[in-house]
């Protein structure tokens, strides 16, 4: 047995199931002996965004692979892994190293220093009768405390050293911890004596599994609930408690009730201050912060009252003090909060329903996301979408019914990074519709890898809107545009997607998008990847809410 043989027997026991990956790699012949599905993709960092988003889906219960070659490899999958550390996902990563005896060598690439910036832990592997416990420290990074990408460097010479003796290796349990008692009542009962208090839940709540807990919490007290970018599907959007996604973009309620918000709730988010992933905090405003990572806290806004502990068990928790705390009684028994949300929804859904539904030629994005969104059951769908318009487009009005029905990223965010993601979330829910949304310039990033879903018969549906142009980039690149075309993009992804070995469309008339999206839900339904091409406008407005 090598010492690539003892890794891989390591990650059948910790319930592996894939390892993305490309060559060289001793990893991937031995994963593949071992009963571990390789998936080769056609760049590092998607293969990095397929571990990335299989794990997502699975709330880190089961964790994605990534394995590369030492040097260039290693290096493709920067971008990949930084969006993974910005996002807080625990997926493995395992580079091969150079051999020991050339890995100090000035200039060599080595993992173990350059990735220490952008995981959680990096080490490396130097002994081959190490390769248990250093395993046994990277799961345990990966399945306690606050999530993040972990990386194991491997030296070439030692992958294919022979491993001394049997496996010695029992798979890592999870260990989770409440909050102190007394601190969540004292900020429970700061909550239920608010005028106007909003519940802000990040993406710590998925990881948690706490989406019951919330539920709970919010309907006890009828309080108003909105969540960051990465936090979207945390609470059912469609709930009369819902406010929508509070990020770069978003509803109207979301930010009136953040202006009129006295005590605000955050649990499970880092309340990072980006203006795209996050709404703004205004000042003067009591803020509860929960967190299981004390780093977050005090971070970029103080903290009444801090509280450290496992999202889920922190919401039981303050559940039980609010029903000790309100004796039986019921808060907003008449659902004015309710009913002062589906107004303010209404009114703005009557301002953007022209966009949504506009017949123009080329059509708009928002025409594509209107008609997508009516069209299919969302439970059964899971949605991500590239960085950029895409993201803008989508994110205010797509409303998530259920957990991890939307994949939402974007503190790192480089073009092309949808893509990976909606491959790995296939893997980790085949029953599931799972769609990607991308523009012209994202798919020249990353879209070649159309084929590695193709390849490997993982029937996912990428859609690019393809307006020919950087429209996102006008206000920047006004005269080099003037004098060099310099945001003129072309392309035919539909040709190109069907020269791949997949299905495609390119639809012009907007008529025709209900008709071509059941279409290729019939061909992604039969197995087979899918791309719809849209040939869309220069659209630029966006529902963004500004003092």
């Amino acid at each position: 047995m090598k010492v690539v043989d003892a890794i891989c027997e390591i990650l059948k026991r910790e319930g592996v199931e894939f390892l993305s990956c490309y060559p060289t790699n001793p990893l991937i012949e031995a994963a593949a002996t071992a009963g571990i599905r390789p998936i080769v993709c056609r760049q590092e960092r998607v293969g990095v965004g397929i571990a990335d988003g299989f794990t997502r889906v699975t709330n880190g219960r089961r964790i994605g692979v990534f394995t590369m070659q030492a040097g260039p490899g290693a290096e493709n999958a920067f971008s990949g892994v930084a969006t993974a550390y910005s996002d807080s996902v625990p997926m493995l990563c395992l580079p091969v190293g150079h051999p020991r005896n050339s890995s100090q060598v000035f200039h060599f690439f080595r993992s173990v220093q350059s990735y220490a910036p952008i995981t959680k832990w990096v080490e490396e592997l130097t002994t081959a009768d190490q390769v248990a416990d250093v395993m046994r420290r990277a799961f345990s990074y990966l399945k306690m405390g606050r999530p993040g990408p972990v990386m194991v460097e491997i030296p070439g010479d030692i992958a294919v050293e022979e491993f001394p003796g049997a496996v010695n290796y029992t798979a890592v349990k999870r260990a989770t911890s409440g909050a102190n008692a007394r601190d969540v009542a004292e900020a429970a009962k700061v909550l239920l004596q608010a005028s106007s208090p909003m519940i802000v839940a990040g993406q710590g709540v998925l990881y948690a599994e706490a989406t019951d807990e919330l539920l709970e919490l919010a309907e006890l007290l009828q309080v108003p609930v909105s969540t960051p970018l990465e936090g979207k599907s945390a609470f059912p959007e469609h709930h009369p408690l819902s406010l929508g996604t509070g990020a770069g973009v978003m509803p109207r309620p979301v930010h009136t009730f953040l202006q009129k918000a006295d005590v605000i709730l955050a649990i499970g988010t880092s309340l990072t201050k980006h203006n795209i992933t996050a709404a703004a905090i205004p000042p003067g405003k009591v803020i509860i912060h929960a967190t299981n990572d004390e780093r977050d806290i005090n971070k970029q806004y103080a903290a009444d009252y801090p509280i450290l502990g496992d999202a889920k068990l922190v919401l039981q928790q303050f559940v039980e003090a609010a029903k000790d705390l309100l004796g039986g009684k019921k808060r907003d028994a008449d659902g004015v909060v309710a009913a002062q949300i589906k107004q303010g929804k209404e009114a703005w859904m009557q301002e953007w329903l022209p966009k949504l539904t506009s017949s123009e030629t080329p059509m708009t994005p928002y025409r594509v996301m209107w008609e997508f969104m009516n069209l299919f059951d969302r439970k059964e769908v899971i949605v991500t979408h590239d960085s950029g318009s895409p993201r803008n487009q989508l994110v205010p009005f797509y409303q998530a019914p259920v957990p991890r029905s939307y994949l939402g990223w974007g503190k790192s965010h480089a073009l092309g990074g949808g893509l990976g993601l909606i491959i790995g979330a296939k893997l980790a829910a085949p029953e599931k519709f799972c769609v990607n949304f991308m523009g012209d310039a994202a798919f020249g990033m990353t879209g070649l890898d159309f084929e590695t879903a193709v390849r490997n018969n993982i029937p996912i549906l990428t859609v690019v809107l393809n307006n020919n142009f950087m429209a996102a980039e006008t206000h920047a690149m006004h005269a080099s545009h003037e004098r060099y075309g310099t945001m003129n993009i072309l392309g035919n992804y539909a040709d190109l997607a069907k020269s791949l070995g997949g299905w495609s469309e390119r639809v012009e008339d907007p008529n025709q998008i209900a008709a071509a999206f059941g279409r290729a839900r019939k061909v992604t339904d039969g197995g087979k990847a899918a791309l719809l091409e849209f040939v869309t406008c220069r659209e630029i407005a966006a529902s963004r809410m500004r003092d």
